[in-house]
């Protein structure tokens, strides 16, 4: 089986954001040519990601709620409990894949998950991301580093979106944002993780996979 075809799915849980973000870095940085790609779901306890360009506008009153300052594209996002996270380390330019090409896979797969659910979204061309009647319900930010990807995509299932009314979500004022539960009558989180990794995997042309409950073993 070619390493293109190969990845490794970490399901992490709740996890505090910069150690996680940290490691990611690291295991960017150590890539070599052999490395399998990896996606990792998790959630974050409460925190406010402020992307390598976002202006502090944006931020409207924080409070208890860490900001950190991170590499990822885009403005400023929330995340906390009840939002599934998923980064994608993968090797783009091994699978031959663009930065607007993954987006658009990214944001397909979001679309696609929703539909099984009965929810039409959609993905807008100048504004990334996956929206339900015009309400933000999917944020992407990513970074590539010597054509690497890593950062992802966040979903909200059944978050706390109070948060968001301290910002300016993704550096837009006023922008609607939504949550799973809002849409549907009932949410069984494990099922949404399954079914968004299978489309995930179908979609980011994965034949094999190896799954993993933790980081321990991986190569930084």
């Amino acid at each position: 089986m070619a390493l293109s075809e190969q990845v490794v799915i970490r399901d992490l849980g709740l996890v505090d954001y910069q150690p996680t973000w940290q490691i990611m870095q690291d295991f960017t940085a150590a890539r070599t040519a052999e490395t399998v790609d990896e996606i990792w779901m998790l959630e974050h306890q409460p925190v406010f990601t402020q992307g390598h360009a976002g202006k502090e506008e944006h931020l409207l009153s924080t409070g208890d709620i860490p900001v950190v300052q991170v590499d990822r594209g885009g403005q400023v996002t929330y995340h906390g409990p009840g939002q599934l996270v998923v980064y994608l380390l993968l090797n783009i330019r091994r699978k031959k894949f663009g930065v607007k090409e993954l987006v658009a896979r990214m944001e397909a797969s979001i679309v696609e998950l929703l539909a099984q659910y009965g929810v039409e979204a959609y993905a807008k061309a100048d504004a990334p991301g996956v929206y339900v009647n015009e309400a933000k319900i999917c944020s992407l930010g990513l970074r590539v580093r010597k054509g690497c990807s890593f950062h992802g995509l966040a979903f909200n299932l059944d978050m706390d979106l109070e948060p968001f009314n301290r910002i300016n979500p993704c550096g837009y004022a006023g922008l609607s944002v939504t949550r799973l539960t809002n849409l549907v009558e009932t949410l069984d989180r494990e099922s949404v993780k399954d079914s968004l990794i299978e489309i995930l995997v179908k979609r980011l042309e994965y034949n094999e996979r190896a799954n993993a409950n933790s980081l321990e073993g991986i190569d930084v």
